[in-house]
């Protein structure tokens, strides 16, 4: 290891009067002047972790207590690598070009394997394999071991093996229970062969980099001792985003000289999905005794009505370390709680009240909108279409731009006109149905030679010798299937159609084969897509509005209101924030609950606390008494996290006589909250807008109903039971392990596994047990 090649100040400061903390607050200066021991600077919403973590590690270099290539400082994203390195060099100058250890855990982790690397069997020279090379490999070692790939997707495999190593796990540390999360038992032996393979291309994947330096620090105390005498301190930001195996790799280095200071907000850990564990930053004081706990509480962003909300609700959490978030802006608006009428006059009250901020002089780039589940953005992009308004969708795409549902278009572009190739050539072999490229090569081939279109020529060419046999037999079942669909779209609705063509296309056991986050949410999607074309006499009627929504100019530069999820939102702030969609079984999520339990309610909660605290000046939380689900109507109550809200500093806008008051009773109840919703449910004073419209030409009946009947899970776009699966079977779950089926209830199940006691859970999500 090199010395810095720019040196440090020659002149050494006074700490009390070094101008990097001049304009700090007491506790920021604090964080930054705890220069020895472990530090856990706790830094709530917008409270100024960032200035005070520069400044800290300006500081350490300033006062020539380290060289810049003797800190560790690691990062979650690259762009808050680099944000970091260029505050710090405006601070100390050219002295930041010796820090080689600050960045991402990956970035810093391939640095250290690449010094290391024969000791896990690997050259210097590794390659990292990106996510596609991966699934190719893990394809080819499915076929060769004789397994089907269609019931065991290289997807859902690969799901497995980058869970397993953020948990820091190797194939020897498999359980019988992560045994079984994969082809029937399979698991650890499809882990160790893609691992051994990896070992003879020379290659990792970036769940490799961290899971080898952990196997390297453990096995080799003579590199452990290297990294923990070079590293005199150790600095971590996002803490709370940690999952084990990264926890471990920073425990390990760190236990030598005991400087880290870690930077986080157990408050807003809301990364579980991916791996991120909350339990890190809330036993830090055990991991390090004697550690240091600094709050951050003053925050710069938002208005006292806003933090006194965010800090009412997210103290129904018991997993927390606790501080209480306050402000020296001027008091500001309360937050609005609106209850409307269902989701479409949602959608319009979101855009009266978007004008009306733009005329009074806010800008469009100052206003977001942030949704639970991207299927939600449908709603608003229709409404701000048909009203002009300019929107932007941030982290993902806009709804009809996404691969579900293109896909899901071009099925239905070829139901209306079979003549339409390039629908076709999207979704000949989506889902996958062995056509490779040769199969379409040969179709065009034939359709330039007969002048037709490619659903002519896969017709024609079935009855030749052109292409092996089983692709002529899948080509030929595939055009049946059209030639059925066709027939089938002018008897029924196009919603009904677009169900009827996902579940018999294979499209929908495809997604929920995979059994990932990513699934779910293009299942949802679909189900969202089928929810759109309800308001749609013929299929021809829908995809001209969806040729005219996707004509909108995605390149005009002009100011834009922006749309993206709350987990999308982290680390970003708005003047004006809407929050729509606040019911139960929408937010907090019913697949979350039914999969975790209370500690995926208190991530949920912890989901809600973010969102609020994304507003500036003023925030909006909006929750519809119905919402229309696969053709009929359906009443859902507001959320649980609305009753949490301290009445003081909530304003209630609702057509709902009674408010959140009663709400707030029903909750706290210790008895089932939805058992006498009918009995409970305040009168009502209907809204004679488009969704009342609506509701009375399909003649909508306001009874109430259990949120478990109301809210159907996206695991499952059709949502029919497994016939396969009744009361008294033995299934097992990849998560909760062995259990027997209690109750059946559509497609959820109660089931009482023998681990974890009776959980609900999706049909989907279980396999019966050998």
């Amino acid at each position: 290891m090199t010395a810095p090649p720019a040196p440090l100040p020659t002149a050494l400061p006074d700490a009390a009067d070094d101008p990097l903390i001049a304009g700090l607050n007491p506790p920021q200066r604090e964080a930054v002047l705890t220069t020895e021991g472990p530090v856990l600077m706790l830094a709530g919403a917008g409270t100024g972790k960032t200035a005070a973590l520069t400044a800290r590690l300006a500081h350490l270099i300033r006062m020539r207590l380290a060289w810049p290539s003797e800190i560790l400082c690691v990062t979650f994203t690259n762009k808050a690598a680099r944000e970091m390195r260029e505050r710090v060099g405006k601070l100390i100058g050219p002295a930041v070009e010796g820090m080689p250890w600050l960045g991402t855990f990956h970035a810093i982790a391939a640095k250290m394997l690449r010094r290391h690397a024969e000791l896990v069997g690997l050259q210097p020279n590794y390659t990292i394999i990106d996510t596609d090379d991966q699934l190719r490999l893990l394809k080819q070692l499915i076929v060769a071991e004789g397994v089907d790939e269609k019931r065991f997707p290289a997807r859902q495999l690969a799901g497995c093996i980058d869970r397993w190593k953020n948990r820091g796990l190797n194939p020897a540390d498999l359980d019988a229970a992560e045994n079984e999360s994969y082809a029937n038992g399979k698991g650890q032996r499809f882990y160790q062969l893609y691992q051994d393979r990896l070992k003879a291309l020379n290659a990792c994947d970036f769940g490799d980099l961290l899971l080898h330096m952990l196997n390297i620090l453990r096995t080799h105390r003579e590199v452990l001792e290297q990294y923990q005498q070079r590293f005199k301190y150790v600095m971590v930001d996002e803490y709370q985003d940690t999952n084990q195996v990264q926890y471990l790799w920073l425990r390990l280095i760190a236990q030598g000289r005991q400087n880290i200071c870690v930077v986080g907000d157990d408050d807003q850990s809301i990364y579980s999905w991916r791996g991120a564990e909350v339990a890190n930053i809330l036993r830090f004081e055990k991991d390090f005794p004697g550690a240091r706990v600094i709050r951050l509480e003053q925050n710069y962003r938002s208005t006292p009505q806003i933090l006194a909300a965010a800090s009412g609700l997210i103290n129904e959490n018991s997993q927390r370390l606790g501080k209480t978030l306050w402000t020296e802006r001027h008091p500001g608006d309360p937050v609005r709680v609106i209850g409307v009428w269902d989701a479409p006059e949602e959608a319009r009250r979101v855009g009266d009240e978007i004008e009306r901020l733009e005329r009074e002089g806010a800008r469009l780039d100052s206003i977001a909108i942030l949704v639970r589940a991207q299927y939600q953005t449908r709603e608003f992009e229709d409404r701000f279409i048909s009203i002009g308004l300019n929107y932007r969708i941030i982290g993902g795409f806009r709804f009809y731009e996404r691969a579900e549902i293109r896909d899901a278009l071009a099925y239905l572009r070829v139901i209306a006109q079979p003549a339409d190739d390039l629908a076709f050539e999207r979704i000949y072999n989506a889902p996958k149905r062995g056509l490779g490229s040769k199969a379409l090569e040969k179709l065009h081939v034939h359709a330039r030679r007969r002048g037709i279109p490619l659903a002519l020529a896969a017709i024609e060419i079935a009855d030749t010798d052109e292409l092996p046999a089983r692709a002529r037999n899948t080509f030929l079942a595939l055009m049946r299937d059209f030639a059925r669909w066709r027939d089938l779209g002018k008897q029924t609705s196009p919603a009904e159609l677009i169900r009827t063509v996902m579940d018999e296309s294979g499209y929908t056991d495809a997604l929920q084969a995979e059994r990932s986050t990513e699934a779910s949410g293009r299942l949802e999607n679909l189900a969202e897509l089928a929810r759109a074309m309800e308001e749609y006499e013929t299929l021809g009627d829908f995809l001209e509005h969806v040729s005219l929504v996707m004509d909108n100019d995605a390149a005009d530069e002009s100011e834009k209101v922006t749309i993206m999820t709350m987990h999308a939102a982290k680390g970003l702030e708005f003047d004006h924030v809407f929050l729509p969609g606040w019911e139960e079984g929408v937010f907090p999520s019913q697949r979350a609950l039914d999969e975790g339990g209370l500690a995926s309610l208190e991530e949920e909660r912890r989901l809600a606390y973010v969102a609020i605290t994304r507003a500036r000046r003023r925030c909006t939380i909006l929750h519809a008494a119905n919402r229309r689900i696969y053709g009929q109507w359906t009443s859902s109550i507001p959320s649980r996290f609305i009753a949490e809200l301290p009445t003081s500093e909530v304003h209630q806008e609702t057509t709902l006589s009674g408010g959140a008051s009663l709400w707030r009773a029903q909750w706290s109840e210790q008895s089932d909250p939805f058992a006498d919703v009918a009995r409970a449910q305040p009168a009502r004073t209907m809204t004679r807008g488009p969704g009342w419209q609506r509701a009375a030409a399909r003649e909508y009946d306001p009874t109430p109903r259990r949120i478990a009947e109301s809210t159907r899970s996206a695991a499952s776009f059709a949502a029919r039971p497994r016939a396969d699966i009744a009361p008294g079977a033995r299934v097992f779950h990849e998560k909760f392990g062995y259990g027997t089926v209690a109750a059946q209830e559509g497609n959820k199940l109660e089931i009482d596994f023998e681990q974890t006691g009776r959980k609900r859970v999706i049909d989907s999500f279980v396999k019966l047990a050998d």
